[in-house]
């Protein structure tokens, strides 16, 4: 049952609007999360997935797991910018053993 009449549930309408979807809408669509061994490699959880990319399809397509990656220079600076920004965020709010020492002094 729908309950927002803004919204529809027309196959045919949502189907257009996922393949005519703008780039930076359709790259947050077609992201899916990265298999285990890539996030230990590479420290990030999804991607977008590429044309030459390998994706373990389970029960259901919309629960794929990216096997490997086809890396390019956008491809690298983007993994590249995301551990960095999991890094960052591990880092934040703690203190660090000198700045400890520094204010009991």
């Amino acid at each position: 049952m729908k309950f927002n009449p803004f919204v529809t549930l027309d196959r045919s309408k949502n189907c257009k609007r996922h393949f005519s979807a703008l780039l930076h809408v359709r790259r947050k669509i077609m992201s899916s999360p990265l298999s285990k061994e890539l996030l230990l490699k590479y420290n990030v959880h999804s991607m977008p997935i590429l044309k030459d990319d390998e994706v373990q399809v389970g029960i259901r397509p919309s629960k794929v797991i990216i096997t490997s990656l086809k890396l390019d220079k956008d491809g690298k600076k983007i993994l590249e910018h995301k551990a960095k920004l999991r890094q960052v965020g591990k880092e934040k709010g703690k203190y660090k053993e000198e700045l400890i020492e520094k204010m009991q002094e």
